[in-house]
């Protein structure tokens, strides 16, 4: 029974990453063309620097996800192959490299709200490249380590496996479980350094209310304390199921009967992971003013095009003509 359910959810994935693919591409395409392709992007900071850095991870989850849906239909052994030795270990790449750069964006904040008159040594934009060129390096390394091991330890293949755990040797499984924990606990930390930085900023503006600072001041602190919210609500949404099911399925996925409940837990928590090229657009529009001025764009736009000008009755029709010609 359990086989028969792991199977039909295999048969239903397809579908469900259809959504998270075209909605992702469009959101994150438009967000490359804002942060990479747009005039307001030479301004730069260190909180535009870690949002270039999440958008691009994004975007290389959406190019990864074409590959994971022709996977569930394939029946070739070198596109097998190709999947699970390079588009596999790009889909953990990209997924530690948002958790990462999702954890220096709340940290910014967090020394923003907490002493917002000092400047540290790592609030600055200088600073905020080097993390991020370490960052990507860093993994870029580990997968490449990982990559290597897997080619030259991988047998010869004769029939499409049902997972890829097939081609993995007994040193690629003791590999893969050092990295699969050494990755839950990095997303613990940052988990938690998460949870802290929301009740530090909550704290914050507690005291601030009750000190009764200016209007102005409390309003910025309640508005970055609810920039933290949101960032810390898509990182449990996206990220907190499918870590949970972590490390069971790291030292269990052989043995026994677990290995099929397993499989099905991680195919499920995998889906909520790819929502987060869905819901990290919404980090972007409320951390960066450039942003949300494209979005705001068009609406505004149309509104001064359909508003006639209020200074002279002669000139109203006329202007009311050339606001919808160049509106259509």
């Amino acid at each position: 029974m359990l086989i028969n359910t792991h199977v039909n959810l295999l048969k239903t994935c397809p579908e469900f990453l259809l959504f998270p693919l075209q909605v992702g591409l469009v959101l994150n395409s438009f967000t490359m063309k804002v942060y990479f392709c747009s005039a307001q992007q030479q301004v730069s900071s260190i909180m535009m620097v870690y949002l270039k850095n999440l958008a691009a991870a994004d975007f290389l989850l959406c190019l990864y996800l074409p590959f994971r849906i022709i996977n569930y239909a394939n029946s070739s052994i070198t596109f097998c192959l190709v999947y699970c030795n390079f588009a596999d270990s790009t889909f953990y790449l990209n997924m530690y490299a948002s958790i990462l750069f999702m954890g220096y964006i709340a940290a910014n904040r967090y020394l923003k709200i907490i002493h917002p008159l000092r400047t540290h040594i790592l609030q600055t934009v200088q600073a905020a490249r080097i993390i991020s060129m370490v960052t990507w390096v860093f993994l870029l390394a580990v997968m490449t380590s990982y990559i290597s091991l897997l080619l030259f330890t991988q047998q010869q293949l004769t029939i499409v496996p049902d997972s890829c755990d097939a081609l993995q040797s007994d040193q690629v499984i003791v590999f893969s479980k050092i990295i699969h924990i050494c990755s839950a606990v990095t997303f613990l930390f940052v988990l938690v350094s998460l949870v802290f930085f929301y009740y530090s900023a909550s704290r914050t503006v507690l005291l601030a209310q009750q000190r009764h600072l200016s209007s102005s001041s409390c309003k910025e602190l309640m508005k970055s304390r609810k920039k933290m919210l949101v960032l810390v609500s898509v990182f449990c949404i996206c990220f907190v199921p499918y870590h949970l099911g972590l490390i069971p399925y790291a030292l269990l996925r052989r043995q026994g009967p677990s290995r099929q409940l397993l499989c099905y837990l991680t195919e499920v928590t995998t889906l909520l992971s790819v929502l987060n090229i869905c819901l990290d657009p919404l980090i972007y529009f409320i951390n960066c003013k450039a942003f949300r001025t494209k979005l705001n764009l068009k609406r505004v736009l149309s509104r001064t095009k359909q508003t006639p000008s209020t200074d002279t009755r002669s000139n109203e029709g006329q202007l009311s003509t050339i606001s919808i010609n160049n509106y259509w």
